[in-house]
């Protein structure tokens, strides 16, 4: 979801080779386990290349040992060549002449240091398989004349500069810093607004026993179902910030250990997400419902049965239910890792292939529906409306149905979310963070509040309860003063004497 990615915000840079991006899945984020996995790669070939390194460091001692006891040039230079073909064969950095007293190639948990003259400042581009790095930039280290790599003083570990690999990070984080609050503000007061129209809209529904049929019940159904959504997610976001700022207090008091608490805060972030992708892909399938309903309305004549309703009761909350628990199985025993926020690779699919089929399903209902609305609009009003008229009728037709059968999820539904950083990313986020907020309350705006029935009963319950008034008035009234008369909420007073 978007909310998801907002609360995130992870950059994911396109200036991988490809070599790298093949051990990806083609996915909006790269997962920690993605990355890892390819930092074990990189760690691999490393090693093969310090040992290639340092077997070209005793095959060049050998050959200049026995060239100066033997007084031979380069009977068997190749042997130097071959080795040196293997080194740079590594993806690493490597050097022309090699000799003892340099410093030595290590991995520092990130990049494989070549073998550096000693006194030599040693840069090495940043590596492209850490996807958040700035891969145009270079890192740094400083071989010291003793031939060592050297260190910080103030805690004894290895210098290094890594300030242009994380500049792409920092300038892109304060420039979208802007963008992301903008965007989290403007989906908090959609669906804050959502919330609170949709309580009073289900409400109205339930406290009027004349509302109550098979279409409004498909209609509560459907408000529950966003007002769960709106609910979900503001817990998700809470408790995703409460588990990140546990994450950073662990991190900056390492020697304060609390493994019990840490893991309670992960089952809980675990539980929210799993709550909120219900909740997500229930509203989905009773949008579905909806159109479904509207369309069988439209072509068929038997949904007065009860049967019926507990049918589309189960399809739009049962459903959801069977795909997001195989999801929660397939990522407790394949991507247990952390909180489940972040996509892990192609598990994504099981909930989100429903999700989507659900989206294309209600479009094609909703096309359907229009086609049939506009052949009915021309066949009924040949002759007797203007052309202008006819097409101002469907057009109102088509606006009120589109937040009904949620038509704007179609718009980017086939654009993964791949470069933050460009304008048609937040062009698509500011688009769906207004539409999926505001849905809410669209629908119970359109479908209770300017529903003529629910006009009327509101109207009549308005009229009985002044009459009400009206009537306890009179009495304290009467009860009050004996000569006091009253007539339809006018108030005159006779005042009479005895004789």
């Amino acid at each position: 979801s978007g909310t998801s990615t907002l609360y995130k915000g992870i950059i994911y840079l396109k200036q991988a080779p490809i070599s790298y991006a093949l051990l990806i899945d083609s996915d909006d984020v790269i997962t920690r386990d993605e990355q890892i996995f390819v930092l074990i790669g990189a760690h691999a070939r490393c090693e093969r290349s310090i040992r290639a390194q340092m077997a070209l460091v005793e095959g060049n001692r050998k050959l200049y040992s026995a060239r100066e006891k033997h007084g031979w040039m380069d009977k068997d230079f190749c042997s130097f060549q071959i080795l040196n073909e293997v080194t740079e064969s590594a993806e690493v950095p490597t050097v022309s002449y090699l000799r003892d007293g340099d410093c030595s190639p290590e991995w520092d948990g990130i990049i494989c240091w070549p073998r550096s003259r000693a006194g030599q400042l040693v840069s090495v581009q940043c590596p492209a398989y850490i996807y958040d790095f700035n891969h145009r930039g270079r890192a740094y280290r400083q071989c010291d004349v003793s031939g060592n790599w050297e260190l910080v003083p103030s805690n004894n570990r290895t210098w290094a500069n890594y300030t242009e690999c994380t500049r792409y990070l920092t300038s892109n984080h304060r420039n979208l810093e802007e963008v992301f609050q903008r965007l989290h503000l403007m989906y908090t007061i959609g669906y804050s607004i959502s919330l609170a129209s949709l309580l009073v809209a289900i409400s109205i529904l339930c406290y009027f026993k004349r509302l109550h049929c098979t279409r409004n019940y498909i209609h509560i159904h459907l408000f529950t179902s966003f007002i769960c959504r709106a609910v979900s997610i503001f817990v998700k976001d809470a408790v995703l910030y409460s588990v990140s700022d546990a994450s950073r207090a662990e991190s900056e008091f390492t020697a304060v250990k609390q493994p019990m608490t840490l893991k309670n805060s992960w089952a809980g972030c675990k539980a929210a997400v799993t709550l909120f992708l219900y909740f997500l892909a229930t509203n989905h399938y009773w949008i579905l419902v909806e159109g479904l309903y509207l369309h069988s309305l439209i072509f068929m004549a038997f949904l007065s049965d009860k049967n019926y309703l507990w049918a589309l009761t189960i399809m739009g909350w049962g459903v959801p239910a069977v795909f997001v628990s195989i999801w929660v199985s397939a990522r407790a025993s394949l991507a247990d890792t952390q909180c489940w926020d972040i996509s892990a690779g192609n598990l994504k699919w099981i909930y989100q292939v429903p999700i989507l089929a659900a989206i294309v399903v209600n479009f094609l209902l909703f096309l359907n529906i229009i086609r049939v609305l506009a052949s009915k609009l021309w066949e009924t009003n040949t002759g007797k409306l203007d052309p202008r008229q006819q097409y101002r009728k469907l057009l109102k037709s088509t606006l009120v149905l589109m937040p009904l059968f949620g038509v704007h999820y179609i718009v980017f539904m086939a654009l993964p979310y791949t470069e933050v950083t460009g304008l048609l990313w937040q062009v698509q986020m500011h688009y769906e963070m207004f539409f999926n907020s505001s849905q809410g309350f669209f629908v119970a705006f359109i479908y209770c509040f300017c529903n003529g029935e629910v006009q009327a009963e509101v109207k009549k319950a308005w009229l009985r309860r002044s009459l009400v008034l009206d009537l306890k008035q009179k009495a304290r009234m009467t009860s009050s003063g004996g000569g006091s008369c009253y007539y339809g909420g006018m108030m005159s007073h006779a005042t009479t004497h005895s004789v």
